[in-house]
């Protein structure tokens, strides 16, 4: 599978508790909260198109 351009920047307002509560959980399961965004962002896409996602194609 290709690698996807991750080169654009999403930027969101979050409760600071909800975030550090998120940050924690990451850390517990050896991911980073980007990984996380990424792949519940990705998900969403499936859902949503009803196609599962491929980088490089819109």
């Amino acid at each position: 599978m290709p690698m996807e351009n991750r080169t654009a920047r999403l930027t969101i307002l979050i409760d600071p508790r909800k975030k550090k509560i998120f940050e924690d959980i990451c850390a517990t399961q050896d991911v980073t909260p980007s990984q996380v965004v990424r792949s519940l962002i990705r998900e969403y896409i499936e859902k949503r198109t009803g196609r599962p996602w491929t980088p490089g194609k819109r």
